[in-house]
């Protein structure tokens, strides 16, 4: 299992996606505020619009931990609701989970996880 480093990282990922839930559910955030702005993410598909190269970027760049998480800290210092840095974590989570993975400029299901067929 160790050895298997694609079975780790969906491992990982149900994790964060199961801990993103129990965070959400814990805060008492509206369930259909989560069903809404759950999909939001992927409308940074539309990039590929222009090309895969600029799609690729802006898919990735919404795509990355990076933003949620710095979205969870503002709004934990400011005494903001979480409730949009939860979401946006556990629709990357899951993407991610399904193998989904951030988009290489050569073609939308290139990812750095697997080829999507």
């Amino acid at each position: 299992m160790l050895t298997r480093p694609s079975a780790l990282l969906r491992i990982e990922e149900a994790a964060l996606l199961l801990a993103t839930l129990y965070a959400y559910q814990h805060l008492h955030s509206s369930w259909l505020l989560f069903a809404t702005l759950f999909l939001t993410p992927d409308l940074f598909m539309l990039g590929y619009l222009a090309n895969a190269r600029v799609g690729a970027a802006i898919y990735n760049l919404a795509h990355t931990l990076s933003l949620p998480l710095a979205l969870f800290f503002i709004s934990y210092l400011q005494h903001w609701h979480l409730a949009l840095a939860l979401i946006w974590t556990a629709h990357i989570a899951l993407d991610r989970l399904l193998g989904y993975g951030l988009k290489y400029p050569t073609y939308f299901k290139d990812t750095h996880l697997q080829h999507i067929s």
